[in-house]
């Protein structure tokens, strides 16, 4: 999954977690036309393809939406057809209202950024979604990612809908085994921290991050100024509360401190190694300060 593209030949940088064919399909929230919050949860059981886009207001974003309400009437009634872009929704609902939008269901990411975050797909420059296609089958896994490369450029349609119809027909992809679940599980009742041995066996797992005291994940972050510092850190923010698990976070200028354990066992949990690798993926190292 490439983290650059261009919009009329300037290069710009995708931020947000990396993702790549195979894995469980990050959850996301976003807004929809009558403003309530719409997660991807409320999509279960379905295929899902999600057609990201900068904005309604480009001839290129507008056929796009046009281009995949007309195919959807097309599909399986097991596929769900998105569109999220970071337009308000108010101006969603008049476009579609306008151009009879029926078989799309158009939402906004302009209120949490969430979308663009958890799929990798959020411009830094410009704080708008690249345009991209991806493909979630019925058990949320990421099937299919197409990325355009230049941010002006059509999608290819084609290929999206080819492989729509490779998953609707093929069986239910089975992920081979993960040393971790995919989300932080709610703490109930009484924790147990980690043993030793489970903490010895995913440290060895992980880039950077130092063991504290034997209760503490702890990593520190450097970057060219505090602008970009601070920007990462709302990154962060976005991801942790998302996951309700909150690291302790200390900021000195450019650097960045992050410390994760569970208080509720005093001591590291799974949610503590879950969190520090959906950190990871947010790319820190391909924009963090140079080394010289």
């Amino acid at each position: 999954m490439s983290r650059k593209i261009t919009f009329k030949g300037v290069l710009l940088t995708l931020v947000g977690r990396i993702l790549k064919v195979g894995i469980l399909a990050p959850d996301f929230k976003v807004t929809s036309q009558d403003l309530k919050e719409i997660t991807s949860f409320d999509f279960k059981n379905k295929i899902k393809l999600i057609a990201s886009f900068p904005s309604l207001d480009t001839p290129v974003c507008d056929l796009q939406v046009k281009e995949f309400n007309k195919r959807a009437a097309q599909v399986s009634p097991d596929v769900i057809i998105l569109g999220i872009s970071k337009d308000l929704p108010f101006a969603q609902k008049r476009f579609c209202s306008a151009n009879d939008i029926k078989n799309e269901v158009i939402l906004s990411d302009y209120k949490f950024s969430s979308y663009g975050v958890n799929y990798g797909l959020l411009i830094k420059e410009l704080s708008l979604l690249a345009r991209s296609v991806v493909i979630v089958d019925k058990n949320n896994f990421l099937r299919y990612i197409q990325i355009a490369g230049e941010l002006t450029d059509s999608l290819d349609y084609e290929d999206a809908l080819k492989n729509l119809e490779i998953v609707a027909s093929s069986p239910a992809f089975t992920a081979k085994g993960r040393a971790l679940p995919s989300k932080c599980i709610p703490c109930e009742g009484k924790v147990l921290p980690l043993s030793k041995e489970r903490i010895e066996t995913l440290m060895a797992q992980e880039r950077g991050w130092e063991l504290l005291e034997g209760k503490k994940l702890v990593k520190e972050f450097k970057f060219p100024d505090f602008i970009e510092q601070k920007y990462f850190l709302d990154l962060i923010s976005i991801v942790a509360e998302e996951q309700g698990h909150h690291p302790v976070i200390t900021i000195i200028y450019n650097k960045l401190k992050v410390a994760l354990t569970t208080h509720a066992a005093d001591g590291l949990t799974e949610n503590d190694f879950i969190l520090a690798k959906i950190i990871d993926e947010l790319g820190y190292e391909e924009w963090k300060e140079p080394t010289s």
